[in-house]
């Protein structure tokens, strides 16, 4: 969000409250140079230290804290417009619209609250999923603008049938890639066909799957690699490949920092990842996918999960599972090598990532919709 912030505060006053761990905190160098960062976009910014427990208590003091500051920000400043992140914010955004009548932006990120049930953390039908959702109908309801990571987020919340989204502003701004740092370079290639994942390994993602995909392209062309960037699961990721009786020999494993993954992925000739396909998915715009595409890389991903399916698919730039049916699974990669080795595929893919993901893109849709908030209220 900082690129963001960054570009929007050329014509934009803005101030930035964060609520920031122990590690981010103590990580003295790092959060020093963030601070020189942010002041010299003329941002002023506040970060107040995250409490993580116990759980109920902790977020009612951060809270608190974060109301106090948002209150005296709102005093002495002339703010317009609260922009909120994800759903626990929001309730300040809420609140500060109702008490200062300050205009309320709810930059949603995805369904939150049944991300949690989802992901097996709470209970569908108990208290904390059934305030959260409360709120959530709050934040449709009265939000003056309700930013989705998806078309497909948007038509989930329109379906609602627990609450009347017709007077409801959306708008959509997908995750967007540094397309200045994500380049294609096809010189970099290596001479075997080598299939790249980028990222976490467990919770939401199905990596057996894509080890299944991976013996399948091995199949169809033997010598194939499997390069897997990933920070802090490479036990795991040893253990799944030992299960599948995998060579650790066809297969790269490397922790890198984020301005090392664009070299990375231009020694990959497509991408893969794959999600649990669950409802809360429909909210999810993948990072990785958008900056894959701006390198020029075709991927292979599952259906239901964001516009993930409508993306790849309608723009001929990858592949999208129905299912995991082993023969749909064959197919799907076969048809991910013969995009990867069609000579337009590579210019298709980045002008696709243009077209969806640009920053500019992004900060052009932000920078509307506070001047029509500003103007409507």
């Amino acid at each position: 969000m900082y690129r963001y912030l960054q570009k929007l505060a050329c014509s934009h006053d803005i101030t930035l409250i964060t609520f920031e761990n122990s590690e981010n905190l103590e990580d003295t160098d790092r959060f020093e140079t963030l601070t020189d960062e942010v002041e010299a976009a003329g941002i002023e910014w506040h970060p107040l230290r995250y409490h993580r427990t116990p759980s109920l208590p902790a977020t009612l003091w951060d809270l608190t804290v974060g109301f106090a500051t948002a209150a005296r920000i709102i005093r002495r400043q002339d703010i317009e417009i609260i922009h909120t992140r994800s759903y626990v914010p929001s309730v300040l955004g809420l609140l500060c619209k109702r008490l200062f009548g300050t205009q309320f932006v709810f930059d949603m990120r995805g369904f939150w609250a049944d991300e949690r049930v989802d992901g097996g953390m709470w209970d569908e039908g108990g208290r904390l999923y059934r305030t959260a959702k409360w709120f959530e109908t709050q934040f449709l309801t009265h939000a003056d603008v309700v930013i989705s990571l998806t078309e497909a987020g948007i038509d989930a919340m329109q379906a609602f049938d627990h609450v009347d989204t017709t007077e409801t502003r959306f708008e959509m701004i997908p995750t967007c890639a540094d397309l200045e740092l994500f380049t294609p370079q096809p010189e970099h290639r290596e001479e075997e066909f080598v299939l790249g994942y980028v990222g976490s390994v467990g919770t939401w993602y199905l990596f057996d799957d894509v080890l299944e995909c991976f013996e399948l392209l091995r199949e169809l062309r033997p010598g194939s690699r499997l390069k897997i960037l990933n920070q802090g699961d490479h036990d795991y990721v040893y253990d799944r490949l030992a299960e599948f009786d995998i060579d650790e020999s066809a297969v790269t494993l490397k922790a890198v920092d984020h301005e090392e993954v664009p070299a990375e992925m231009n020694r990959m000739d497509a991408g893969i990842f794959f999600y649990t396909p669950t409802f809360s998915k429909k909210g999810t715009s993948p990072t990785k996918m958008g900056e894959f595409l701006a390198c020029g890389l075709p991927c292979l991903s599952n259906a239901a999960v964001g516009d993930v399916e409508s993306i790849l698919e309608d723009n001929g730039v990858g592949v999208a599972l129905d299912s995991f049916d082993p023969e749909e699974k064959r197919q799907a990669v076969q048809r991910l090598v013969d995009l990867s080795t069609t000579p337009a595929t590579a210019a298709r893919c980045r002008q696709v990532a243009e077209s969806y993901y640009s920053l500019e893109r992004g900060v052009q849709a932000y920078d509307e919709i506070y001047r029509t908030v500003v103007d409507n209220g």
